[in-house]
């Protein structure tokens, strides 16, 4: 089965911890950087999967303007993050994007993930260690059970 997962991840790559995991294990997978392609024919794909960290409670905004842009209607789609404090709220934005397009959730992962963003960068920062390999084999496990 044909996937792309489309990513953000730049300050720690936590996020791409997770993906690089995903498709080290023998997983059918293309890695799409949004930083990079700001285009792609996703028609081709069966899946896709949209991962970023968390900025101020939501996707980043180059994944959520890949999405808008390319994302065909009615797509299975499934989401992966990382937060500094990871909540339920934040895959909503994301979710609205997808779901503008008709598409089918398959589910969603998240993992706490090393933050130093603004504030939390003056007490040393949050989640140090993580991921941690657990939570990089749960996202292996979750992809592989979609």
């Amino acid at each position: 089965m044909a996937t792309a997962i489309i990513y953000y991840s730049k300050h720690h790559g936590n996020t791409k911890k997770l993906l690089d995991a995903i498709a080290a294990s023998g997983s059918d997978v293309e890695l799409v950087d949004a930083t990079e392609k700001h285009e792609l024919d996703l028609s081709k794909y069966d899946r896709i999967g949209f991962a970023s960290g968390i900025y101020y409670g939501k996707f980043a905004e180059q994944v959520l303007t890949f999405a808008k842009v390319n994302l065909p209607t009615g797509k299975d789609v499934f989401f992966i993050a990382t937060a500094g404090n990871p909540t339920k709220n934040c895959f909503n934005s994301i979710a609205e994007v997808t779901e503008a397009k008709h598409c089918k959730e398959l589910g969603r992962y998240i993992s706490k993930g090393f933050d130093t963003y603004g504030p939390f960068k003056l007490v040393g920062g949050l989640q140090k260690g993580h991921p941690t390999e657990e939570e990089i084999q749960g996202a292996i496990d979750f992809y592989k059970s979609l």
